[in-house]
């Protein structure tokens, strides 16, 4: 994914050269959580390191911004889906709904 021998916080103390990653994934659902976010292939390393950062951010850190979607843009769509998801059912939590609309137009608005 890159081409120097930078070196990528992975979290609580890990780190890895940035030419040697190569490959990152999301972790999802019950496995996500307690300082697990993204599992880290490297170079050289057998199995993948479990990263406490978001595969978004070690991307960033990878120098690989145009690889990355605006993280505002995924944050609204996730929005969108909860409140359409939530009218359905018929019932619309307002405080955190507004709580996530106030933070995604904080990060938007200068």
């Amino acid at each position: 994914m890159a081409s120097d021998s930078r070196m990528v916080a992975l979290g609580f103390g890990k780190f890895a050269r940035a030419d040697r990653i190569f490959a990152l994934e999301r972790i999802t659902g019950e496995e996500r959580g307690d300082g697990r976010r993204t599992r880290v292939w490297i170079d050289g390393v057998t199995d993948p390191l479990i990263a406490s950062r978001t595969e978004i951010t070690i991307l960033r850190d990878m120098g690989q911004e145009s690889a990355v979607t605006a993280p505002e843009l995924d944050e609204a769509m996730d929005l969108a889906a909860r409140l359409a998801a939530a009218a359905e059912e018929g019932r619309v939590d307002l405080s955190d709904l507004g709580r996530r609309a106030r933070r995604l137009l904080a990060a938007t608005t200068p």
